[in-house]
């Protein structure tokens, strides 16, 4: 396993949740991103961010952990959930509070 490999293993197993995103929660940079962010804020979630614009390593190196080609990404509890599309789906579904609460992730919302 790769130095980055290593590194975004132990972020997304240390973290309850991790969000993988372009830009911040504060300052998104991609609508996608924003959308994420969106979320789980309305749902009060407690998360990581990591910015992958400022490293073009682990930009790549997400992309290659888990073999999916899109930013954002998100974990819970070390499992890989998804994009914003499935994000959005689970929201709307009401299938992602759901599976944060299962997971013992506390929400505000």
């Amino acid at each position: 396993m790769s130095d980055v490999q290593e590194v975004i293993r132990k972020t997304v197993t240390e973290n309850d949740v991790v969000l993988y995103m372009k830009g911040t929660p504060v300052f998104p940079q991609c609508g996608f991103s924003s959308t994420v962010v969106q979320i789980l804020d309305y749902l009060g979630v407690d998360y990581e961010s990591v910015n992958v614009l400022d490293n073009p390593e682990i930009r790549q190196g997400i992309k290659e952990f888990n073999n999916w080609p899109t930013i954002p990404q998100i974990f819970v509890k070390g499992e890989f959930i998804g994009g914003c599309d499935i994000m959005r789906e689970m929201f709307e579904t009401g299938e992602l509070k759901a599976l944060l609460s299962e997971k013992e992730i506390p929400l505000s919302a």
